[in-house]
């Protein structure tokens, strides 16, 4: 079910822009802990190297992509109109258990910064975290234009107090603003690899925000357009606070506990660490309902394909969202904040990485399938240069994989839980095949665009 709705009511390129930034990055906040696993010499040079090899090809993929199809549901119907309703299903299944990951470690993260203002406030994590799960869903169900405008509000919220960190820094005669020798020598590999996850996953979302494309103005156009000012925007502030993190001679035990708002205490005083905490809660707030807003379509779509429970894809009678998709989503999240920060990552990156590999599939194959389709954006390679390029961002998540499992005491059972979860894409699929044989039959549909 396509969402029609008037050009007035449609996000425009100043909203797409901030709900990109609060979908993908949301600012620096959770990348602190980047210094501590790669260290002054690596964390830099990582910043620069992992968002080329990780970000690049993915944005090129899901422009290209959806200048072929800017619909609603996003990469669920790329992988559907290539590779068919089983993939399509794998896909949305995976990525709407990422997601759910993902939208799990927002209020966690709001907590950690409201704990600035708040020291004695962890006793209080679990309903604080739930008001924000559910003011988040609340938000999304009264329309897109209210999470664009909160948006554009939070974006400001969050870039503001690092703009005054870095014009504060500069002119702080007591910093040395001195780049270290940039060199991954002596990093352990469990180390190295949950460095390169640790900006691997402040760098996600690309293809997320694609799903509600019928309801952007001039999606096609925009999103080029937003996806260049995003990722230009969230690459220099990254920098730029890792920069200033490791000139201000910040002990990294302190950074990791307390982050960001810390540095600004060291560089500005009491009033700069209050105005970058300040900005963390904006952040989780931001990220979460701009991530709500994109995973909520999947299930709608999906149920559309009679793949889900047909309530998900109703809409409100009078704001027109998919609320009963919402509350499902909000209903899951509510029970996953009990995870560590480090164990979601995990969980998180891995699932996420399976989904974009169908989405880097799915280019390939409308390639071969819909060589003379209209592709408003190309990326100017063949189908064998194409192949190449899908194998630079799967080593970086292979490495980053393999050396977070390295880690001693490690990662496994967080592991073994994204394995499972991706297992159950299959189990599904085979339950609804076995309640609605007719589904399996239904071919590709391969009709030039």
């Amino acid at each position: 079910m396509s969402l029609q709705l008037p050009r007035r009511k449609k996000l425009h390129l100043v909203q797409l822009v901030a709900v990109i930034f609060l979908t993908v990055s949301g600012g620096p906040y959770g990348i602190e802990p980047l210094l501590t696993y790669a260290g002054h010499n690596g964390a830099l040079l990582l910043l620069l190297i992992t968002p080329l090899l990780w970000d690049i090809p993915t944005i090129f993929t899901v422009l290209e992509l959806n200048g072929m199809m800017p619909v609603t549901g996003g990469y669920y119907q790329w992988v559907k109109k290539a590779l068919g309703l089983r993939f399509a299903f794998y896909e949305g299944w995976w990525t709407w258990l990422y997601t759910f990951v993902d939208l799990a470690i927002y209020p966690v993260l709001f907590v950690q910064y409201a704990s600035f203002f708040f020291p004695q406030i962890e006793p209080y994590k679990i309903p604080i975290c739930l008001v924000i799960v559910w003011g988040g869903a609340l938000l999304n169900i009264l329309g897109i234009l209210k999470v664009g405008k909160a948006s554009m509000i939070l974006g400001v919220a969050v870039l503001a107090p690092f703009l005054i960190l870095f014009i504060t820094a500069s002119t702080n005669l007591n910093m040395h603003l001195d780049f270290s020798a940039l060199s991954l020598k002596g990093i352990p590999f469990s180390s190295l690899g949950l460095a390169i996850y640790t900006v691997m996953w402040n760098f996600i979302g690309w293809d997320n925000v694609m799903t509600y494309a019928e309801e952007v103005d001039k999606p096609v156009k925009s999103y080029m357009k937003a996806s260049v000012i995003v990722f230009l925007i969230i690459f220099c502030v990254y920098f730029m606070s890792i920069f200033i993190a490791q000139s201000s001679g910040i002990d990294l035990a302190v950074l990791n506990d307390q982050g960001f708002p810390a540095v600004g205490s060291i560089v500005g005083g009491p009033w700069l660490g209050s105005l970058i905490a300040a900005g963390g809660m904006a952040s989780a707030l931001g990220l979460f309902s701009a991530v709500l807003l994109s995973v909520s379509r999947v299930p709608q779509v999906m149920s559309d394909d009679k793949l889900l429970p047909p309530k998900l894809h109703k809409l409100h009678p009078k704001y027109k969202t998919p609320y009963i998709s919402i509350i499902a989503c909000a209903v899951v999240v509510s029970g996953m904040v009990l995870w560590t920060f480090a164990d979601l990552l995990v969980i998180d990156l891995t699932l996420y990485g399976a989904g974009l590999f169908l989405e880097f599939v799915a280019l390939i194959a409308l390639r071969i399938k819909l060589p003379n389709a209209v592709r408003p954006f190309k990326i100017k390679l063949n189908v064998f240069g194409l192949c190449l390029m899908t194998l630079i961002p799967f080593s970086v998540y292979a490495i980053a994989l393999a050396g977070a499992l390295s880690e001693e005491g490690g990662s496994f059972k967080p592991a073994l839980f994204a394995i499972g979860a991706l297992i159950s894409a299959e189990v599904i699929w085979q339950i609804i095949v076995w309640q609605r044989p007719h589904i399996k039959a239904v071919p590709v549909v391969i009709e030039e665009l």
